[in-house]
């Protein structure tokens, strides 16, 4: 943590700091759902990238999540698209980025270049593996002659290792996918050139992009735009002075209760637009995935909302508190419960469906017609006609929640 912090002139309340979050996730107010999932990438700055598919990708569910039941197919596009919008890199995780943000990552693709190892050896072949993408692409790793070497997940081919070590380093660049396969081409074809000619310095880079997290979480500690960005050692060093000198243009400010709890701080810092006007409007009511930026931060979930998530893909089953893919709901501008979603058929199946719990354990009678209702619009935007609950945490509810399900469209 920096010291020499500048104290805080401006006191937020929590649930103020959450008003600001959720405007600035685009989960409150009209404007979210204004220019669809295209814009929805702009806003959040990344998009959490992930294989596992149940209700839909990802990806999918955090277009979903701010502009209602656009098509899939148009999430596709506003991601993978010629000429490109997006590129795929390394922020928080494997994520979706605005192709404009192509000269900020310039910091890690020299600290990749520098350090010269992936998770693998990179091997001889990596030169051979450069060439045949700028003779023949774009290509995908099966075109290149194979992603595996035929035993587990994590057992690459040589030419896998090489091209993703390419990509790392950005002489190669994702804008592309097909059938969920990554398509690789050299950077010069596909990187507006005057994006391509940006080299910025690694303190450039650091606060360029604390000024874009901020901006995408609204209120942030410092451990919160470090996590977004997945700093580490120098450059976390660099963020440091970046925020003591002002250049992410992020202001101090003191939330109330944000001094307590993990991964929490006395100063944060908020996007200064964001502070011109009150949040006001609709609040968004969906599920989220579990890799949504809204929650991705467990730490940060627990601290604004007061909701522990964690992801139970990996887990063992008979360890599993909440199921496999348990997805967070929000109503009201809370997180209101959660359920584990499976699909049978043209059948929705709520595995597992729990309740936060509101005064003295019961739950609250808008949280049940909430939840019927991020259940009900989810089973119609992946083409489903029924919903089916196995498992309730508050089996009293089950005649409201099925009444709720039983409702008609608002």
């Amino acid at each position: 943590m920096p010291t020499g912090l500048p104290t805080p002139a401006i006191e937020l309340s929590a649930g103020e700091a959450r008003g600001l979050i959720l405007r600035a996730q685009g989960l409150l107010g009209a404007g979210s759902r204004k220019g669809g999932p295209e814009a929805v990438l702009r806003r959040l700055g990344a998009v959490q990238l992930d294989t596992i598919s149940v209700l839909a990708r990802s990806h999918e569910l955090v277009a979903y999540a701010r502009a209602g039941a656009v098509g899939r197919a148009a999430v596709e596009n506003a991601y993978w698209r010629e000429p490109a919008a997006a590129f795929e890199y390394w922020c928080h995780a494997a994520c979706v980025l605005p192709i404009d943000h192509w000269p900020l990552y310039a910091f890690r693709r020299r600290a990749y270049r520098e350090r010269g190892i992936r998770w693998h050896e990179v091997p001889a072949t990596i030169d051979k593996v450069l060439e045949q993408v700028r003779n023949e692409g774009p290509l995908t790793t099966t075109e290149l002659g194979g992603a595996k070497n035929g035993g587990p997940w994590w057992d690459w081919s040589d030419v896998k290792i090489s091209v993703e070590f390419l990509l790392d380093i950005g002489e190669v660049v994702c804008t592309r996918r097909v059938g969920w396969r990554r398509v690789y081409d050299v950077a010069e074809r596909v990187v507006p050139s005057p994006l391509l000619a940006q080299e910025p310095t690694d303190a450039e880079c650091v606060a360029r992009l604390a000024r874009v997290a901020g901006a995408a979480m609204g209120v942030a500690t410092r451990a919160d735009l470090v996590d977004f960005l997945r700093l580490r050692g120098a450059h976390a060093a660099l963020l440091d002075q970046a925020l003591l000198d002002g250049s992410t243009g992020l202001v101090p400010v003191r939330v109330a209760g944000w001094a307590e709890g993990r991964g929490s701080a006395r100063t944060a810092w908020a996007d200064a637009p964001a502070l011109e006007s009150a949040p006001r409007g609709r609040h968004r009511t969906t599920p989220l995935s579990p890799f949504d930026s809204l929650v991705w931060d467990r730490a940060r979930t627990e601290r604004v909302f007061g909701f522990t998530h964690r992801l139970e893909a990996y887990v063992p089953r008979p360890k599993r508190v909440h199921g496999y893919f348990s997805m967070p709901v929000l109503a009201g501008g809370r997180l209101i419960g959660r359920f584990d979603p499976a699909r049978e058929g043209a059948t929705l199946v709520a595995r597992q469906v729990g309740f936060e719990p509101g005064p003295r354990g019961a739950v609250r009678g808008e949280a049940v017609e909430a939840m019927g209702q991020a259940l009900r619009e989810a089973a119609a935007w992946v083409g489903c006609d029924d919903v089916r609950v196995e498992r309730l945490s508050h089996p009293e509810v089950a005649a409201a929640l099925d009444a709720a399900l039983r409702a008609p469209a608002a």
